[in-house]
C-alpha cells in the first residue's frame, strides 16, 4: 500500500488548465482516469488527509504509484481524450458496464454491389444502415419476413448468392416471392439498390407513404378487375402494418430521441436506454455496472454517454437525449455530442407530458434489471459461498455463519417505535422466519435501548425454548408476537452471527443484552450505513471489507432486508393508529354498534355534543352504555386536525371516526405523529 505523498506533485508543478490524468500504480498499469475544468483543483483533492476521503477514493490513491497529466485546450477534448484512455487502459477504479448482453441490430449492408439485410452484432461497419438495436435476434427476423413481402431486399449469405448465380436458379425466398433475385438478374442492380433503399426509409420511420401507394395501386387492381393483384397488394398492406404495429407510436411528431434511466444503490447501477425513432420504440438494451468509484447520478449518466455515443456519428446519435440527472458541468458534454453528430443535439431532463411518462417507464425497467441482477447474484451458491467464507474471516469466525439474523429499529420522531429482525440462511432470505417488534420498555426515541430491549427478548425466548418444548409460559410478554392462532411463536434456532443496523452504540447494546443473558456462543456486528463499516464489540476501529467484497455485499443485503421490513411495520402502524376511533376505547361496544351510533348522528364531533337521553335513542344503546360512552368522549380530547399537505385541506373527522377531508389552508397544525415531512423522516 503506497502512502500518496510519495508520489504527490510539487507545489506549482501541476497546470491550473482543462486536461485529463491517470493513476498508475506499481507495475506502471493505469488504475484510473479521470478528467478536469482544472488539473490542480481536481489533482489536489486526491492527495489529502486520507481520512477525509471517501473509502473508495482511499483505496485508489494507496494502490496508485504515480499520477500523470495530459493538459487540453478545452473540456470537450478532455472528454474525448478520456474516453479514449478508458477505452485503451481498462482501468479497475473506472465505472465500467457491463453490458448484460450483446444487442443485435438490423443491418442493411448498402455499401455491397447487392445490399443485403440481415442480423448484425459487435461494432458497426462504415457503409452500412443500421437499426436497433432490439432486445432479441428473432424481433428482428420476425419484421424482415412481414416487410419481405413488400420490399424483397436480398437476405442471404454471400457464398449462397454467388452459387444461385453459377447454377442459374433462385433460392428458395426467390421461388416464394420474398427475394427479387438479382442472383439470376430477375432485377437490376440500381432496381435492387432502389428497394433497398425504400426498405431503410420504411425502418427509418417513413411508413404513411409506403402504404399509401399501395392502399392507392390495391384500388386500382381492383377497378381493373384484377382481383388477384389486388388481394396480393391486400395483404402486402397487412404485413407493413403487423410490422408497424410490433412498435407502438409513443412520442408525437416523429421524434427521434434516446431516452437514459439510472437506478443505483450503495455497490451498483443499473442503466436502461429507450431508442425512439420516429416516434416509435426501436429497441432497448442495459447495462449494469460496480460503483467501485463514489459517483453521482449525472456522473453515471455521463459515462453511460460516452459508452453509448463514444463510437457513433452522424444520424446514430439522436436530435434529443432524455436522462434523469444533468451531468456536470453539462455544456462539455451537451457539445461532444454535438459534435458527433455534425448538428445540435438536445441533453435534458423531461418534465412533462408524454416524455416524462415514457422516462418513467424506462426508469421502472432499470430498476427491475438491478433487482433481476441482484437476484441472480444472490441465488449462486459459489457467490453465496464465498461471501459466508469472507464474512467468516474478516469477522474471525470459527466458522461460516450459515444463519445470519439482522434487527433495526424504526420510528417517526420518536412515535410508534418498532424493530425488524429478518433470517437468512445459506446467504437467502427465510422470511417465513422473520418477526417484528413493538418497544415496550420506554416511550420516547432511543435506538440504543430498544436494541437492548429487542436483543434480550428474542434470546430470552430461545433461551426458553431450549429449556422445554412446551409453549411460552410467560403470556404477558412478547404479546405482539402470537400467530395467527394466537399462539407464541417459536425461537429455537439460534443463528451464528447476529447484525445490528448500525454503529458502535448499538454494537454494544447487543452484546450487552447476550451477556446478560450469559449467551456467549453467538457473534455480533454492526453494519454503518454512511461509509459500509463493520463495528465489532469492544474495538476501537472498524472492519473495513473490500469495496467489491461479496461478504460485504451479503451484509448489505440483509441489512437493508432489515430495514424495509422495519419500515414497512411501523408505517402500518401508524397508519392504523390514524384511522382509529375514540369509540374504540369504550369497553363492551362492538362493531356493530359503533355503526348505529355513527349512523345515527353522522359522525364522532357530533355524538360527543350529544347529551346521554340523545344517546339512549339509538336502538341497542342503553342508559348505562350511554353514560359509559359520553365518559369515554369527554376523556378523551379532540385531536388537533390533520392536514393534507399536497392541497393544503384540513383532514376532520369522517362518519367512522377516522379522519376525512374539508377545505382549510396551507399551514395549519399537523398532528403528532402524522406522516408529514415537517415533522421529520422514518428511521
Amino acid at each position: 500500500m503506497a502512502d500518496p505523498s510519495s508520489y504527490r506533485p510539487r507545489p506549482g508543478e501541476i497546470p491550473d488548465s482543462p486536461g485529463v490524468y491517470k493513476f498508475r500504480d506499481e507495475h506502471r498499469r493505469v488504475i484510473y482516469v479521470g478528467k478536469a475544468k482544472s488539473l490542480r483543483q481536481r489533482l489536489a483533492n486526491y492527495f489529502q488527509d486520507l481520512a477525509g476521503l471517501h473509502p473508495r477514493t482511499r483505496t485508489m490513491v494507496t494502490t496508485a504509484a504515480s499520477v500523470e497529466w495530459t493538459v487540453v485546450s478545452t473540456e470537450v477534448e478532455a472528454l474525448q481524450l478520456e474516453y479514449s484512455w478508458i477505452k485503451e487502459y481498462d482501468p479497475r477504479f473506472n465505472v465500467k458496464y457491463r453490458d448484460d448482453k450483446s444487442y443485435p441490430y438490423l443491418a442493411v449492408t448498402m455499401n455491397e454491389e447487392y445490399p443485403r439485410v440481415q442480423v448484425m452484432r459487435g461494432h458497426k461497419k462504415k457503409g452500412v444502415r443500421y437499426f436497433g438495436p432490439y432486445g432479441h435476434a428473432w424481433a428482428i427476423r420476425d419484421t424482415v419476413d412481414l416487410l419481405l413481402r413488400v420490399f424483397p431486399v436480398r437476405t442471404c449469405s454471400a457464398g449462397v448468392f454467388k452459387n444461385a448465380a453459377r447454377t442459374g436458379r433462385p433460392c428458395l425466398l426467390g421461388y416464394i416471392g420474398k427475394c427479387s433475385a438479382p442472383c439470376v438478374g430477375r432485377v437490376s442492380e440500381e432496381e435492387h439498390r432502389e428497394l433497398a433503399e425504400e426498405f431503410c426509409d420504411f425502418m427509418a420511420g417513413r411508413t404513411g407513404t409506403y402504404i399509401r401507394r399501395l392502399e392507392q395501386r390495391m384500388t386500382d387492381a381492383a377497378e381493373e378487375m384484377e382481383y388477384e393483384r389486388a388481394a396480393r397488394l391486400r395483404d402486402d398492406i397487412e404485413a407493413l402494418r403487423k410490422a408497424m404495429e410490433k412498435s407502438a407510436v409513443v412520442l408525437a411528431d416523429a421524434t427521434d430521441a434516446d431516452l437514459i434511466a439510472v437506478a443505483e444503490d450503495e455497490l451498483e447501477a443499473a442503466v436502461q436506454i429507450f431508442h425512439v425513432r420516429g416516434g416509435r420504440v426501436r429497441g432497448q438494451r442495459g447495462w449494469v455496472t460496480d460503483k467501485v468509484e463514489d459517483v453521482t447520478t449525472g456522473a453515471l449518466v455521463e459515462h453511460a454517454l460516452q459508452q453509448l455515443y463514444g463510437e457513433e456519428t452522424g444520424d446514430s446519435v439522436p436530435k434529443e437525449v432524455l436522462v434523469p440527472a444533468l451531468p456536470d458541468p453539462v455544456e462539455p458534454v451537451q457539445q461532444w455530442l454535438t459534435d458527433r453528430r455534425g448538428a445540435n443535439v438536445s441533453l435534458r431532463i423531461p418534465q412533462r407530458g408524454d416524455k416524462k411518462s415514457l422516462m418513467e417507464t424506462v426508469a421502472r425497467n432499470a430498476q427491475q434489471s438491478l433487482i433481476l441482477h441482484k437476484t441472480k447474484r444472490a441465488s449462486d451458491l459459489t457467490t453465496r459461498s464465498r461471501a459466508l467464507e469472507e464474512i467468516s474471516e474478516a469477522l474471525d469466525l470459527e466458522s461460516a455463519p450459515l444463519r445470519i439474523e439482522c434487527y433495526d429499529i424504526s420510528h417517526l420522531q420518536g412515535d410508534d417505535v418498532v424493530a425488524s429482525m429478518v433470517v437468512f440462511e445459506d446467504g437467502l432470505s427465510r422470511k417465513s422466519e422473520y418477526r417484528r417488534f413493538q418497544i415496550k420498555g420506554f416511550e420516547g426515541q432511543d435506538d440504543v435501548r430498544s436494541m437492548h430491549e429487542v436483543i434480550t427478548r428474542r434470546f430470552r425466548r430461545y433461551l426458553a425454548e431450549k429449556e422445554k418444548t412446551g409453549e411460552w409460559v410467560d403470556g404477558d410478554e412478547l404479546t405482539d408476537l402470537k400467530d395467527d392462532e394466537g399462539r407464541p411463536k417459536r425461537f429455537a434456532y439460534p443463528p451464528q452471527l447476529v447484525v445490528v443496523d448500525g454503529g458502535q452504540p448499538q454494537v454494544a447494546a447487543a452484546k450487552k443484552a447476550l451477556d446478560e443473558l450469559g449467551i456467549d456462543d453467538i457473534a455480533v456486528c454492526g453494519l454503518a450505513k454512511r461509509l459500509e463499516e463493520v463495528w465489532l464489540p469492544d474495538e476501537d476501529d472498524p472492519v473495513v471489507l473490500p469495496r467489491t467484497s461479496e461478504g460485504l455485499y451479503l451484509l448489505q443485503r440483509v441489512r437493508d432486508e432489515a430495514h424495509r421490513f422495519a419500515i414497512t411495520y411501523q408505517r402500518a402502524k401508524r397508519a392504523k393508529r390514524f384511522r382509529a376511533s375514540p369509540l374504540d376505547d369504550v369497553p363492551g361496544l362492538g362493531e356493530t354498534r359503533k355503526q348505529a351510533l355513527i349512523k345515527h348522528f353522522g359522525s364522532v364531533k357530533k355524538l360527543r355534543s350529544a347529551t346521554i337521553d340523545q344517546i339512549c335513542e339509538v336502538p341497542g344503546i342503553g342508559r348505562k352504555t350511554a353514560e359509559t360512552i359520553a365518559v369515554a368522549l369527554a376523556q378523551a380530547a379532540p385531536a388537533a386536525p390533520a392536514v393534507n399537505t399536497a392541497t393544503g385541506e384540513i383532514m376532520e373527522d369522517t362518519e367512522d371516526g377516522t379522519p376525512g377531508t374539508t377545505a382549510g389552508a396551507p399551514g395549519d397544525p399537523v398532528p403528532a405523529g402524522a406522516p408529514d415531512e415537517r415533522r421529520g423522516q422514518e428511521t
